[in-house]
């Protein structure tokens, strides 16, 4: 048994480093956690282990604490942390780009709703009570209704 732990004693950094391949093997198999930068941890603690082997399971623990701290820090903060600027969804936003272009009614607009013509189709429109003919404005768009304001001829 004492010969088992003078081994391991002397031979941590074989130790630390078959925990840095399994940590980095679950990274694979559970990917998003955080075992890619602990692998790592366990690799650099494998090497500091290497050369300082006097230090014992303590000091080498000591040391893996500190790594561990590190690389998650580092990890997160320069690999998972770059969506600050993200710009904003144009997912389903499509009509947004009918703000501020002119349309001609086609069907009056009749206690605040009527349809417009947007290019081979017709849109439901919404705004002051307008005749057929006359030209209006995007001013917002609300789902797939557009909010219109008359133009002056």
């Amino acid at each position: 048994m004492f010969e088992v732990l003078a081994w391991l004693t002397e031979e941590a950094h074989w130790i630390w480093w078959s925990a840095g391949v399994l940590l980095l093997a679950g990274e694979m198999i559970i990917p998003g956690v955080y075992l890619l930068w602990i692998g790592l941890a366990s690799a650099l603690t494998g090497i500091a282990a290497w050369f300082m082997p006097g230090l014992g399971f303590e000091g080498h623990g000591l040391i893996f604490a500190v790594f561990a701290a590190l690389s998650v820090f580092v990890g997160h903060r320069y690999f998972y942390n770059r969506r600050t600027d993200e710009p904003e969804s144009v997912v389903n936003t499509r009509g947004q780009h009918h703000i501020g272009k002119t349309y001609v009614v086609v069907e009056a607009i009749k206690n605040g709703r009527g349809h417009v013509a947007v290019g081979d189709s017709r849109w439901l429109a919404e705004g002051p009570d307008t005749v057929i003919g006359k030209k209006v404005r995007v001013i917002a768009v609300e789902g797939t209704i557009l909010m219109v304001e008359a133009l002056e001829d």
